[in-house]
This record gives structure tokens, sequence and C-alpha cells, in this order.
């Protein structure tokens, strides 16, 4: 017969190791989610917000070229639908904004590709939060698509 006898304390020594490396690995991934994590961008300035296009690639005018305060409505149209899944595929969800209000500050872009004009940088902040984003061409018959682009 063979008797193999552990000690407690390595056992509980091992089981300790095993959750510290579970805690690191758990906060690693929170942090790297906060980080990346489009709920987690303030933009409550003139800089934060020009800091941030300035971060994803984009040339802007150096203000907002307009401001505006917005009601995201309860009730949506299929416009309202067609955006809110633009942002959803950036990670952006309008819905737990409905009837809220909103300020949406646009920025000229001047670095599109192929040196296209009238782009406009458009960002959704409720309460010093970027809640949705895009890059709108404003011409008759433009386009829209997510602040990502192809800077």
């Amino acid at each position: 017969m063979y008797i193999k006898t552990v000690k407690i304390k390595s056992v509980l020594r091992a089981a300790l190791t095993v959750l510290i490396i579970a805690a690191a690995v758990f906060a690693a991934i929170y942090a790297l989610n906060r980080l990346l994590s489009p709920r987690g961008i303030t933009l409550e300035t003139e800089e934060q917000r020009l800091e941030f296009l300035h971060g994803l690639g984009w040339e802007t005018s150096d203000s907002a070229i307009n401001c505006r305060e917005v009601v995201i409505p309860e009730e949506w149209s299929d416009v309202y639908e067609r955006y809110n899944r633009l942002q959803l595929a950036q990670g952006f969800d309008l819905t737990k904004h409905r009837g809220k209000s909103a300020v949406i500050y646009s920025y000229t872009v001047l670095n599109y590709e192929g040196g296209r004009e009238n782009m406009v940088a458009n960002l959704v902040v409720s309460d010093g939060k970027l809640i949705a984003a895009d890059i709108s061409c404003t011409e008759l018959g433009g386009f829209m698509t997510g602040i990502a682009g192809a800077a």
C-alpha cells in the first residue's frame, strides 16, 4: 500500500498562489476593459475633445465649428436606429440615453482620405462622457462612418 502525506502548509501555499494569480489576471482584464471602453472617455473640455480626435489621427479645426444641445428621443425613427447600429459597432449604445440631453460638438476634419472636403467629426457628449461619435460628409448625398474611420 502506498500512502502519501501532504503538509497542509504546502496546499495552502499553492491555493494562495493560484488565488493571487487569478486576482492579478482579473485586475489586468478589468483595467484593459476600462481603458478600451468608450464609456470611460471623458470629454468635458475643448482640450480633451481635440486630444481625443488627434489621438485617432484626425487633423481638425482648432475649436468646435458647431455646438448644439439635443435630446436623445425616447421613440426612435429609422434614422436613429441606423445611427445606433453604427454606434454599437464602435462600442457605444444610445439606448441607455433615451430621453436624456446631450451636446454635439462638431469639428472640421482636414485630413480625410483622398483630400475630401466638407468632412466633420461629431462628438456626442452627455454628463461629460462620450456617448457617440461619427465622421460625416456634409455634402448633399453625403455619408457617415465611425470615428476611427480612415484618417
